[in-house]
C-alpha cells in the first residue's frame, strides 16, 4: 500500500499548488526502471513525514500537460511544491539519506 496518493493534471492545481503545507510530487512513469527504485524509499519518507508534507505521484505518460509546464525533462524527477512554488527539485534515484537532506528544513 502506498503513502502516496496519484494526482493528475486536471487535480494538481487543487491537491498540489493550493495546498496549506508543502507537497512532494514524484513524476514518475510505469516502464521507469529508477522511478521503481525512489517509489518504496519516498513511501518509506511518507509514512515518516507525513503529517509535515503532503506526498503525491504524477505519472507522465497519462499526464502531459503538468510535467511540460514545470519543465520536466527526466524521470525520476522529485519537486517540492510550497504556496504554489518549485521549492526543491531532485532529479533522478537517490537513496533515502540524499533525499532526506534535500528536504531539510521542510519536513
Amino acid at each position: 500500500m502506498s503513502n502516496l496518493t496519484a494526482v493528475t493534471d486536471a487535480n494538481f492545481e487543487t491537491e498540489v499548488l493550493k495546498s496549506d503545507k508543502p507537497v512532494l510530487v514524484d513524476f514518475w512513469a510505469e516502464w521507469c526502471g529508477p522511478c521503481r527504485q525512489v517509489a518504496p524509499i519516498l513511501d518509506e519518507i511518507a509514512g515518516a513525514h507525513g503529517d509535515k508534507m503532503s506526498f503525491v505521484k504524477l505519472n507522465i505518460d497519462e499526464n502531459p500537460v503538468t510535467p511540460s509546464t514545470y519543465r520536466v525533462t527526466g524521470i525520476p524527477t522529485i519537486n517540492v511544491y510550497q504556496n504554489g512554488e518549485v521549492v526543491r527539485t531532485i532529479v533522478g534515484a537517490r537513496p533515502k539519506a540524499a533525499i532526506l537532506k534535500e528536504l531539510e528544513g521542510l519536513i
